[in-house]
């Protein structure tokens, strides 16, 4: 677990976050922005101050188990308001989970311009400091809202139940959740999302589904990015789908270049058909 959970520390055992409203709510939110103190353009949730380390001196194993229990327990409260929420409202919900620099923001921007022709989208943009990521989403043109972490590693279900209440929901649309690069914790919690979409590059190794076995287990589709990328790093494609495949038989795979284009039309339709889904379960 990590320090955002606050299992890390005895001294911050397992309780829902509280968080200080700096804002006025009487103005339009329907742009997406941050709110909280912070860096960077405007203002951003930050969950992570004051959070001690993650060591636990003096735990036994069963208090470290029950507050593991006790922190998942809260998450999947609010992960199931999230998800009632978006039931209600048609909208696509996906957690996009991977290791940093995997190409996640890269892939948002991409996404986004091609499909805002066809749907309304928002996103939810997880990461420990700055307002960087949220800032490009913006630039493309679509409501995105900053959670920074801190130190926490993880986004969870009362974070993003939290920015839910500011940003601009698209109704019968699609909401992404770029969480934090991690593919650790994020495998942990749930946020209400229809499913995880885990992303690795080919920059990385092949291997990360064995190393993470958690993660591709979670997810429902794998997306190895970057394969313009191919000709000019050692990576073995068809073992990385064979060790995908060994972790989770099930697990959808798409090959695409979020820069060349490649491979995105199945990436578009695999959402369309999902959308379609939840429109008919909403």
């Amino acid at each position: 677990m990590c320090t955002v959970c606050g299992c890390g520390d005895p001294k911050s055992p397992a309780q829902p976050h509280d968080h200080d409203h700096d804002h006025d709510h009487g103005h339009d939110h329907s742009h997406g922005h941050e709110y909280g103190h912070g860096h960077g353009r405007g203002q951003k949730l930050d969950y992570g101050k004051g959070i001690a380390g993650a060591h636990v001196p003096g735990l036994s194993q069963a208090r470290i188990v029950q507050i593991e229990r006790n922190i998942l327990a809260e998450n999947d409260r609010y992960a199931a308001l999230n998800r009632q929420t978006f039931k209600e409202r048609g909208i696509l919900a996906l957690n996009l989970v991977s290791s940093p620099g995997a190409g996640k923001t890269t892939l948002l921007v991409r996404s986004i311009a091609d499909l805002t022709i066809r749907c309304s989208v928002a996103v939810v943009e997880g990461d420990q400091q700055t307002s960087l990521d949220a800032d490009r989403i913006r630039a493309a043109g679509v409501p995105a809202i900053q959670v920074n972490t801190g130190k926490g590693c993880h986004l969870d279900a009362h974070m993003v139940h939290h920015a839910m209440e500011t940003l601009a929901l698209p109704d019968k649309g699609v909401l992404f959740i770029e969480n934090v690069g991690n593919l650790v914790c994020p495998a942990a919690f749930d946020l209400g999302e229809a499913t995880k979409v885990a992303i690795l590059s080919v920059t990385e190794g092949e291997d990360k589904p064995l190393k993470y076995p958690d993660m591709f287990r979670a997810a429902r589709l794998m997306i190895l990015n970057k394969i313009d990328l191919l000709p000019h790093v050692p990576f073995d494609v068809a073992r990385c789908l064979d060790y995908a495949k060994r972790v989770n038989p099930e697990i959808g795979i798409i090959q695409l270049s979020a820069v060349t284009g490649e491979g995105l039309a199945a990436w578009y339709d695999w959402i369309d058909a999902n959308r379609t889904l939840a429109r008919i379960v909403g």
